[in-house]
């Protein structure tokens, strides 16, 4: 049975435009049932737009604290029952509330391969440090900063030359492909996070979660 997505966004949403591509192709037995995002100007809107998907838009400074406007996300995103959320550059930090309420159906990306370089300026301290290499990281999302139980991982090289801008380049590429990737599988209900951790085809995955090989 086809699953329900609804998708949140902050900014551009090339995250969001590499799903629906996915779903066009066929990748993905889901619908992105709504996009919903705190501003007002995120051209992810108007990409959802383009698509005829409902574009919502929730401004979180129309609110009086964090709690509220997670209560009226909730409200809002309940209305389509979704299978499941995904933050696709939504630059909120969530309440635990907000959390518990989509635990096991909510997914994030984030810019690094975890559990290094949890918060923001990755690609500059990935360098700093010396990395060989570098990626990303989709994970179900917990009350823990990027710090729920990995997903899917996809890593790039570190070249003598890049610096954060280049490094940045590469990573979103493979975000493109490990995003609708991991939402295809949870959507074929092939990657699920059980009480033991994260399974893969009924087969406990490492904590590094399901490493992306370049060829795949």
């Amino acid at each position: 049975m086809s699953k329900r997505i609804v998708v949140l966004i902050s900014g551009s949403g090339s995250n969001l435009q590499a799903i629906m591509d996915a779903i066009d192709a066929s990748q993905i037995n889901g619908r992105i049932e709504a996009v919903l995002s705190n501003k007002a100007d995120a051209f992810g809107l108007e990409r959802a737009r383009k698509a005829n998907i409902p574009a919502l838009i929730l401004k979180h400074t129309e609110f009086e604290s964090r709690e509220a406007f997670d209560q009226a996300m909730i409200a809002k995103i309940d209305e389509y029952k979704p299978d499941l959320i995904v933050l696709a550059g939504f630059m909120r930090i969530l309440t635990p509330e907000f959390v518990r309420h989509y635990e096991g159906r909510m997914f994030n990306i984030h810019p690094s391969l975890l559990p290094k370089y949890k918060g923001l300026h990755t690609h500059q301290r990935a360098l700093e440090s010396g990395d060989l290499e570098h990626g990303c990281t989709v994970h179900f999302v917990t009350e823990e900063l990027d710090g729920g139980p990995l997903a899917v991982q996809g890593k790039v090289s570190i070249d003598m030359d890049d610096d954060a801008d280049s490094l940045q380049q590469k990573v979103h590429k493979v975000e493109h492909r490990i995003y609708p990737l991991a939402v295809e599988w949870f959507c074929a209900d092939k990657l699920q996070w059980t009480p033991e951790g994260v399974k893969f085809d009924n087969t406990l995955l490492p904590a590094s979660g399901y490493q992306l090989e370049s060829g795949e």
